[in-house]
């Protein structure tokens, strides 16, 4: 997980030209959900990877470009899926409220 940086995660030496990026940051209310999982799933509902948020809630993926979907797993919240696109050249910030 890259270091969060006040505003979101900093995006220093990614390549976001040769990188399709799907990062994004986890809330309940205004608040920031730290230790919560974001799963990446692929267009047929397949598991592809995991990482568990920051203490600021915030995650990054590196995907393949197209469609995905972002389950987060938080305690104390039912599981929260959104649709995402991914394509190079283009960085897919995804706010998710628990």
């Amino acid at each position: 997980m890259c270091g969060a940086t006040k505003g979101g995660l900093d995006l220093k030496g990614v390549d976001v030209d040769k990188e399709a990026v799907i990062q994004g940051q986890v809330l309940r209310g205004d608040e920031p959900v730290g230790g919560a999982y974001v799963r990446l799933l692929d267009s047929t509902g397949e598991f592809t990877a995991e990482v568990p948020t920051s203490a600021t809630g915030h995650f990054r993926f590196f995907a393949a470009p197209g469609s995905w979907t972002l389950r987060t797993l938080a305690p104390k919240a039912d599981p929260v899926d959104r649709q995402v696109v991914a394509q190079y050249g283009e960085v897919a910030e995804v706010a998710v409220t628990v």
